[in-house]
């Protein structure tokens, strides 16, 4: 036997069994904290699975097989003009209400589709950083200085962010190009306006079914909430005639699907989950078994949930083991993070934004978080910093990206993410 071959199974099986001896199954904090991360990934997979992730994925499908290279590539492309490429990463925020995990599989699909490192990377801080939603009801609970310092930064950070990433790896970035210029551009298969609607209906979907309670009643946020099913409703509707007309599905089975999900939707009321869920089958079972292009589409957005979704989950769990969830305790106590995050020294803006980064932030909880901590005597400082990285980074994030684009990237998209939050907040609880 070669000993030297067999060292590093040595070394993992009698960690692993270590880890299992001195397991503090019992204490009260260990179980706890056990309980903690069963209940965060329970609620992962009830609120954030089915309605976030799963159109995220259809999306990012159809961006592999609807959406052509070229298109792609001369917008957001290693050789696009550069203005004009993180422009459009960077704006993406304010339409894409998106958490950190559910632009995951929409920032793979432009990525493989051959988009720019620096575009790219833009766009996958914007997406969940850049929120009106989160911005707004930042600036209404936390004050008006802060609302704005996040929206500032935020957009400012995407592009630095990318940018930075195009100019740590513009060698690979050199070759991109020049291996795109070479590429001719595809014909077409159907107008862009038809592609353009198509895709605005999915997005409209993802956005209208995870559309937020506002805190006040009335106004205009909270009449879109009170009819975020009927609007999600008809942009389905309409989103379904254009599978049947532009993409040949076959009527009969589109209309089958329909109707399930609408006597679902009667039969249960309250219960979102159940019609959707019929809906998204029935779609999967349509498309899955054909051979053409709309055969693809779910070949590719099953690709995307099978690489992603386990990281996911697995990033959960571990947050949830770690922090717990908000005002629940996991293995690291969270008077520890309150104590750490006061004043605006150093160690305070960079332990908020270490802290942020591994944390997993679902759309609009940061607010409530932050509210508690800043009570607790939270800096200035800190609580921008932690605004900056916590939205757009998280655990389970970083395994996902680490998977698209490779360690040593994700290593410097998440270093950079967290030094960036720690000058803004030292900067901003300086002036403030």
């Amino acid at each position: 036997m070669n000993w030297r071959s067999e060292w590093k199974p040595l070394v993992w099986i009698t960690a692993v069994f270590l880890i299992f001896f001195y397991l503090p199954v019992g204490s009260l904090r260990f179980d706890t904290a056990v309980t903690e991360a069963l209940e965060l990934t329970k609620w992962y997979a009830r609120e954030h699975v089915l309605m976030c992730l799963v159109p995220a994925f259809f999306i990012a499908g159809a961006i592999a097989v609807f959406v052509s290279k070229a298109s792609v590539m001369k917008y957001l492309g290693a050789r696009a003009n550069k203005v004009l490429a993180y422009g459009v990463a960077s704006v993406s925020g304010t339409i894409l209400a998106v958490c950190s995990c559910t632009v995951l599989p929409l920032f793979a699909g432009i990525y493989a589709m051959g988009a720019g490192l620096g575009p790219a990377s833009t766009f996958l801080y914007s997406g969940p950083a850049i929120n009106v939603l989160a911005i707004i009801l930042t600036a209404r609970v936390l004050g008006m200085e802060l609302g704005v310092a996040r929206a500032v930064g935020a957009v400012v950070f995407s592009v630095v962010i990318g940018l930075l990433m195009h100019v740590f790896f513009r060698g690979e970035e050199n070759k991109k190009a020049a291996a795109q210029a070479a590429m001719p551009e595809p014909a077409a298969s159907r107008p862009l306006w038809k592609t353009g609607c198509y895709f605005a209906a999915m997005v409209a979907i993802l956005v209208f079914a995870n559309w937020g309670k506002p805190e006040a009643v009335g106004g205009f946020w909270h009449t879109i909430y009170a009819w975020k099913w009927l609007i999600t409703g008809l942009v389905a509707i309409l989103f379904a005639v254009m599978l049947v007309a532009w993409f040949r599905l076959v009527w009969w089975k589109v209309l089958a699907v329909a109707l399930v999900t609408a006597i679902l939707a009667l039969v249960v009321p309250g219960q979102p989950l159940v019609p959707f869920a019929a809906a998204v089958i029935g779609l999967s079972f349509i498309t899955g078994p054909r051979e053409d292009e709309t055969g693809e589409w779910f070949g590719q957005t099953w690709g995307f949930a099978k690489q992603i979704l386990p990281l996911l989950f697995f990033g959960v769990l571990v947050a949830g083991l770690l922090l717990g969830r908000p005002g629940h305790e996991g293995l690291i106590p969270s008077e520890w993070i309150s104590r750490s995050v006061g004043g605006n020294s150093v160690g305070a803006n960079l332990f908020a934004s270490v802290a942020g980064a591994f944390m997993y932030f679902a759309t609009l909880t940061e607010v409530p978080i932050l509210q508690g901590l800043i009570g607790n005597g939270m800096g200035k400082g800190p609580a921008l910093a932690l605004l900056l990285a916590g939205p757009a980074l998280s655990l389970p994030n970083m395994l996902v990206i680490r998977s698209v684009m490779g360690a040593k990237k994700t290593v410097v998209f998440v270093t950079l993410v967290i030094v960036m939050a720690t000058i803004c907040g030292l900067i901003y609880g300086a002036l403030f």
